[in-house]
């Protein structure tokens, strides 16, 4: 019996030295740093709700992503995400950037014509 119970305390410090190997690499499932992480949130957090929630189903598409939700919102942690979702999450970020500002870019040149060709005082100027 007491060969018994060695091999159960030897299997028990292998378990507990794993745990913490495992604790203090803190290894990620991407390769993408803080910082970088950092910045899609921050933009994903300005979008508006439309895109969140394209953002979240986007996340949603992996199962093995955790969803945590409050009354706050959803919160999910990105350092736990794999590269290729992270990578899927930069290409639509980039994506709705660059449609507003073609929207913006758009909007601009239409109140320019509405200045320059419908403004009144064109329209009297052309009637004399």
């Amino acid at each position: 019996m007491e060969v018994h119970n060695n091999i159960n305390i030897d299997i028990n410090k292998n378990i507990i030295n794993e745990c913490e190997i495992e604790n203090t690499n803190e290894t990620y499932k991407n390769n993408y740093s803080v910082q970088e992480l950092n910045i899609i949130r921050d933009k994903i957090e300005q979008m508006t709700k439309f895109n969140q929630v394209e953002v979240l189903r986007i996340l949603n598409k992996n199962k093995n992503i955790i969803l945590n939700e409050n009354k706050y919102g959803i919160h999910v942690n990105l350092s736990e995400v794999s590269n290729s979702v992270v990578e899927e999450l930069k290409n639509y970020v980039n994506y709705v950037m660059m449609q507003e500002k073609t929207l913006n870019i758009d909007e601009q040149q239409k109140e320019m014509f509405k200045i320059k060709y419908f403004s009144k005082d064109i329209k009297d100027n052309s009637s004399k």
